[in-house]
């Protein structure tokens, strides 16, 4: 990554920061201030403070995200459709949402709930079929322009979603559902992909799932996706989207915790993750 932008603890705090060639300089803002504005105000900006940068690494990894909320889009690839189909007794519904113009897009996480690169991701303790999705992650500005993209990881309930596709809400948001890291590469330096994804799983150090896939296997566009968010949604302090997974483990594989999730791209990374369940089991009578 020649230049990347990492928010970083700093005290009972936080900074941002930017690396260029494995040096690191203070942002002088944050996130939410970027995005705000232009893209090309953003841009001067995040390329004024890399010309500053000196010296090593000054503190440990944040999420990349301040205000903003992470919103997801769903059914974007075609291994993707036949996954949902796998899982679910209403596999004409996924086909529907593959093939329609409009796209499948939900919240997915306040910023508090999301946790970043080396920080343990969540299964829910009542779900039993529980997997990672492997997705780039737009960062877009409060006009809608991507500003920059990221790793992302839609922890997801299979066996909750599957039981009704209702439940999306209840498989996809919980604490500890979301990862975002290890940075933001600006668009100007990543380029418009396509992207390389990576995903493997390990457990007991072993390998127990591992698969690729590429961005230039979905079926819509990020200008496609990023526009549809900003119809009748605005966001100020800008939003990141992830825009689906081409990687979806059969139903021969589930998370569990302890495993060590690893997602990666080469202009983007590698983030890191081990999983941890969250949240009770099974809800009896009288429980709430």
């Amino acid at each position: 990554m020649p230049i990347s932008l990492h928010h970083l603890r700093a005290g009972a705090g936080s900074r941002w920061t930017v690396c260029q060639d494995g040096e690191w300089a203070e942002l002088g803002g944050t996130l939410a201030d970027l995005l705000a504005g232009s893209l090309d105000r953003a841009r001067a900006t995040v390329e004024a403070a890399a010309r500053t940068a000196r010296g090593d690494r000054p503190g440990p990894a944040l999420p990349p995200i301040d205000r903003q909320e992470v919103w997801a889009a769903g059914v974007t690839y075609l291994r993707s459709r036949d996954g949902r189909r796998e899982e679910s007794g209403h596999g004409s519904l996924y086909d529907h949402v593959y093939d329609s113009d409009r796209p499948e897009i939900f919240f997915k996480a306040s910023p508090w709930r999301v946790v970043g690169d080396r920080d343990l991701v969540g299964i829910r303790a009542d779900s039993g079929w529980d997997v990672p999705e492997a997705e780039v992650g737009l960062v877009l500005n409060a006009a809608g322009d991507v500003f920059g993209y990221t790793l992302g990881n839609d922890m997801s309930s299979r066996s909750i979603e599957g039981e009704n596709p209702l439940y999306l809400p209840q498989a996809k948001i919980y604490d500890r559902s979301c990862a975002i890291g290890p940075a933001i590469v600006p668009s100007w330096a990543a380029g418009p992909g396509p992207f390389d994804i990576g995903l493997r799983v390990l457990r007991d150090g072993r390998e127990a799932y591992a698969a690729t896939t590429s961005t230039s296997a979905m079926a819509r566009s990020f200008a496609d996706l990023a526009g549809w968010l900003f119809r009748a949604l605005s966001f100020p302090a800008g939003v990141v989207l992830l825009t689906g997974t081409g990687v979806v483990p059969g139903a021969d594989f589930t998370a569990r915790p302890g495993d060590t999730i690893e997602i990666r791209c080469p202009e983007l990374g590698m983030l890191t993750n081990g999983v941890v369940a969250v949240g009770r089991g099974s809800i009896g009578v009288g429980d709430g």
